[in-house]
């Protein structure tokens, strides 16, 4: 069974992960979520302080061939084996995990719009934009939180490449979503837009 595929696109921290959660508990069938950052490049290669340079938002920072192999895989309804990445090292692990075709696959990252091959899969291309101040704070506090930075660290990241890439690649695919939602409005409102447009696509 060919699933029914979502993007949810738009800038680092606009709030496409918990969008993604949110709509995976209120789609009536199984969901899989398919995050673009499990994607990025193995930099095992590079010695560490030349991993910490790279260019994590930049569309060649992901290996788009393996998730556009994957993603036809799963459009075929075959199951495929996902990435797992280890963001303090920046390294991929040894072992992937499995994922099955299902009724819904959500697709969230930054680029999910940017790729016509992947635009092509799709069947609610959505995009979550929010202010970049509050794309800012909240990437400070997940960062630091969940991905092992410092303040410091996370602001010259954000000020190098964060803020001029969202507006050179994904800003711009901004105009290839059939829905734009605002991702800092409440969460059940936005997903509730979001179910609403599924359905009137599904009719």
């Amino acid at each position: 069974m060919a699933p029914y595929m979502i993007s949810l696109a738009g800038p680092s921290c606009s709030g496409k992960s918990s969008l993604a959660h949110h709509l995976a508990g209120m789609l009536p069938g199984p969901t899989t979520i398919l995050p673009l950052d499990a994607y990025y490049q193995d930099l095992a290669r590079l010695p560490a302080n030349a991993r910490h340079n790279f260019n994590f938002d930049h569309p060649e920072a992901l290996d788009y061939d393996l998730l556009l192999n994957n993603l036809e895989g799963l459009s075929r309804g075959q199951m495929v084996e996902k990435p797992v990445y280890l963001f303090p090292a920046h390294v991929r692990a040894p072992q992937g995990e499995q994922v099955h075709p299902c009724a819904y696959l959500i697709i969230e990252g930054l680029f999910a719009l940017y790729w016509e091959e992947i635009r092509a899969l799709l069947n609610a291309p959505i995009y979550v934009e929010a202010a970049d101040s509050l794309c800012l704070q909240r990437r400070l506090q997940r960062d630091t939180r969940e991905r092992g930075r410092t303040p410091e660290s996370v602001l010259a990241q954000y000020e190098k490449t964060v803020r001029p890439m969202c507006a050179e690649y994904i800003m711009p695919t901004r105009k290839f979503a059939a829905l734009v939602v605002n991702g800092e409005a409440p969460l059940a409102q936005t997903t509730a837009t979001i179910f609403r447009h599924i359905e009137l696509s599904r009719e």
